[in-house]
C-alpha cells in the first residue's frame, strides 16, 4: 500500500520529478501562495513592541562593541606606549 499525497480536489499529486520545468515553477508559486496565506500581520502595538525590542538590542550590541574596541585600544596603547614618548 503506497502513501501518495493528494491535492484539495482529491487528485493524486505528481512528484516534482514527474512534472516538467514549467510544472515545477507553477508548483513552487502555488506553495509560496499557500504559505503566504498563513502569515498573520501583527497589530500596531505588537509592531511597535517588536521595533522597540530590535532597537534596544542594536543599542546593547553597539555598546558592547564600543566597550571592547575602547578596551582593546587602551590595552594596545598601554603595551606599545604612546608614540613620541
Amino acid at each position: 500500500m503506497s502513501e501518495s499525497s493528494t491535492t484539495a480536489a482529491g487528485k493524486p499529486e505528481k512528484s516534482p520529478q514527474e512534472l516538467g520545468f514549467f510544472g515545477r515553477i507553477v508548483l513552487f508559486v502555488r506553495q509560496v501562495i499557500a504559505e503566504l496565506r498563513k502569515v498573520v500581520t501583527p497589530t500596531r502595538p505588537e509592531l511597535l513592541n517588536y521595533t522597540l525590542v530590535v532597537l534596544v538590542f542594536i543599542l546593547v550590541c553597539m555598546a558592547f562593541v564600543f566597550v571592547l574596541d575602547f578596551g582593546i585600544g587602551r590595552l594596545v596603547l598601554w603595551m606599545l606606549g604612546t608614540p613620541g614618548s
